[in-house]
């Protein structure tokens, strides 16, 4: 049996299920059949135009970092990553080929990452909940 076979994703209707393997997982999003709006995850209605017809698509796997920032220290709350030690990540807003802008941590080099730096979406296991649940995430790799 497929350990992933009981995950569930970080946050509900967020990536496409099955969610194994992981590699055929992809994020969720929304279109508005009546202005075009594209929007991350599942919804029934458009926070654009306020239309009800909704289409839901997979946003492609392909994008670009439209800007970034480096975490150099742990974030506060219930932050899922390394601890101990905290390793410092980037973290960027990337630009996906449907037009929508997606936060996101950016696997890669700290000293190579910029703005234009053409990215990956990569699903993996962030953590087990207390279930025993493998919780899957997604991030960008450089590609």
């Amino acid at each position: 049996m497929d350990r992933l076979s009981n995950a569930v994703p970080v946050g509900e209707g967020l990536l496409t299920t099955p969610l194994s393997p992981a590699e055929n997982v992809r994020i969720n999003g929304s279109r508005c059949s009546e202005c075009g709006e594209v929007m991350l995850g599942s919804y029934k209605s458009c926070a654009n135009c306020g239309g009800e017809s909704m289409q839901q698509i997979p946003l492609g796997k392909r994008g670009k970092v439209w800007t970034y920032t480096v975490i150099r220290h742990q974030p506060p709350g219930q932050y899922r990553g390394p601890k101990d030690p905290f390793v410092p990540f980037a973290e960027g807003l990337v630009e996906l080929p449907e037009g929508i802008r997606v936060v996101s941590a950016l696997d890669c080099d700290l000293e190579k990452v910029h703005i234009g730096m053409e990215v990956e979406l990569v699903v993996y296991e962030l953590y087990q909940n207390e279930q025993g649940q493998p919780v899957m995430a997604f991030k960008f790799k450089a590609v």
